[in-house]
């Protein structure tokens, strides 16, 4: 747009932080952006307070969907947006059918609407509900004027789903690390970080089979992991195999983490670890947050990860669920603590060139302008 065309009104309908998933941060830091050409106006969806609650059934997000509707239709007559953004579900029953009553409930009052597809697999969903409901899953998530996507390797869903035109935008974050980390002068074991929801397709049991295999050649290590467990049952068997192993005191469980003491946590690591084979996986977070605390990774060949980790330059991926692939890969990196560093300062230098948030929130600029016509002259 020229500098003397109109602002574009955009309401952003999507949740934010709490809980800290990376589809909530990366809507929050849409929202954060000065744009020169278009205004944010936003209705925060709010089904899931915390980690454990996300994709499940609750009475009370009956309520929260009614009410939701309820903002949108207000957000639309005050402040008049053009623009529904909407950062569609993953696929998972319960989030669809909240999709679908909310999308086919107010898409019709914006003349273009634009997915976010911060989770993927959407598009494949359809054949797994009831026959009844798929015309209406498909009025609610075809033919959006703009299907955005955060890497060429995540799945298609827009283009699946019939979407005008499609746009990558690769996610972003702040510098909270504040510049290179110098870990020269470590001593003591060596760090591994783990952070994500603790469930078994982030690779959490895969990290701990590898955690296993990896002590039996390399002692000095220390395994953290960060997060909230997905539940109480699937944390049981988690402590169970760490006591069978004799682990306990090699790994610290630290939970959720936020601010500073996360960003400590990361700044004292060695090493980044995240063997993720997550069914909506598309751009962890995460992966941008380890990259920028210079932390050489290992990961896995999965979804849009090979974008972000670059094999034997800024870490290495493995197959997914292969503990032993991961352990050998762990073990290259503890014994050489030289290419830890060159690692480290590789995924630094790729952080500041392709992930920072500025770059981000003109990117999002460019591509949510891309659905408005010229004007006439």
């Amino acid at each position: 747009m020229s500098s003397g065309s109109k602002v574009v009104r955009v309401l952003v309908v999507g949740q934010t932080p709490p809980p800290f998933g990376g589809q909530a941060v990366m809507i929050a830091k849409l929202l954060e952006g000065r744009y020169q050409h278009m205004e944010l106006y936003h209705v925060r969806m709010a089904f899931s307070p915390e980690m454990d609650s996300v994709g499940k059934f609750e009475l009370r997000k009956v309520w929260v969907l009614v009410s939701t509707i309820v903002q949108v239709c207000q957000a639309r007559i005050r402040y008049r947006p053009a623009i529904l953004y909407y950062p569609p579900s993953g696929p998972n029953m319960v989030p669809v059918l909240r999709d679908i009553i909310l999308l086919n409930s107010v898409r019709w009052m914006f003349r273009k609407t634009i997915f976010h597809f911060h989770a993927s697999g959407l598009s494949t969903f359809q054949e797994k509900l009831p026959r009844i409901l798929r015309p209406l899953y498909r009025l609610a998530y075809r033919n959006a004027d703009l299907a955005i996507r955060s890497s060429a390797l995540s799945p298609e869903d827009g283009q699946a789903l019939g979407a005008k035109k499609g746009a990558i935008v690769w996610n972003g974050v702040d510098d909270m690390a504040g510049g290179p980390i110098d870990r020269s002068g470590a001593s003591g074991p060596v760090r591994i970080l783990f952070t994500a929801l603790l469930i078994p397709s982030k690779g959490v049991e895969v990290l701990l089979q590898a955690f296993a295999l990896l002590l039996e050649k390399c002692p000095d290590v220390e395994l953290r992991i960060m997060g909230r467990w997905g539940n109480a049952e699937f944390e049981k068997k988690c402590t169970a195999f760490m006591q069978e192993k004799g682990m306990t005191d090699k790994i610290k469980v630290l939970g959720v983490r936020t601010g500073q003491k996360k960003h400590d946590d990361f700044a004292s690591s060695d090493i980044f670890c995240f063997p993720s084979h997550f069914e909506s996986e598309s751009f962890p977070v995460v992966l941008m947050e380890a990259s920028q605390f210079s932390l050489p990774i290992v990961s896995t060949n999965w979804r849009g990860i090979p974008v972000m980790v670059h094999e034997g330059a800024t870490g290495f991926l493995v197959p997914v669920q292969n503990p032993a692939a991961v352990a050998e890969k762990l073990a290259l990196l503890v014994n050489d603590p030289a290419k830890r560093r060159a690692m480290g300062t590789a995924a630094r230098k790729f952080y500041e060139s392709h992930f920072t948030l500025d770059r981000f929130q003109r990117n999002m600029e460019q591509a949510i302008l891309s659905v408005v016509e010229p004007p006439h002259s």
